[in-house]
């Protein structure tokens, strides 16, 4: 379990391969989320970069963290991933390296996000698209299931960018 208690105290790595202190989104309301390109979920994409569009200016920023835990569906390296995502999807959002959310091995990040906000498996992330809003104060917000489209959570954004 982590001891830091905001986003800003982690850092993670870009798609690009150069580690980013999350503090560079420090002020804005960020939703995190876990993708990848091969899931039903996946044409969410399209849904965070609208959100990523329509609130960017107001202090919103999308952070996608590919994560191949789930039935393999993120099987790509990170070069596949970036194209996958801007090709198909626009993606102009930041999108990290492949990252795991579960177990052992899941990257710090991810424990400190189960452990904020622990969802309905006692923290466990259940599959690909579950989706954390994190406030200004870089503290989390809500979870949404994998099933919650992008547009529906609209409205807590709108809140936290207001707050």
């Amino acid at each position: 379990m982590s001891t830091k208690s905001t986003l800003s105290d982690f850092t993670a790595t870009r798609l690009d391969g150069h580690d980013e202190p999350l503090a560079t989104y420090a002020g804005k309301v960020v939703l995190v989320v876990n993708t990848a390109s091969q899931c039903g979920f996946t044409p969410q994409l399209e849904g965070l970069e609208e959100l990523y569009r329509t609130y960017g200016d107001q202090g919103l920023v999308v952070l996608g963290f590919p994560c191949n835990q789930f039935n393999g569906q993120e099987p790509g390296d990170a070069d596949e991933i970036g194209s996958f995502c801007q090709r198909n999807y626009g993606v102009t959002f930041p999108m990290f390296a492949k990252v795991e959310v579960n177990g052992p091995g899941a990257h710090p990040v991810y424990d400190w996000l189960r452990h904020e906000k622990s969802g309905l498996l006692g923290g466990k992330i259940k599959w690909n698209f579950t989706k954390f809003l994190v406030g200004r104060d870089g503290r989390v917000i809500d979870r949404y299931a994998p099933t919650t489209k992008p547009a529906k959570i609209a409205g807590d954004i709108e809140k936290a960018l207001a707050g």
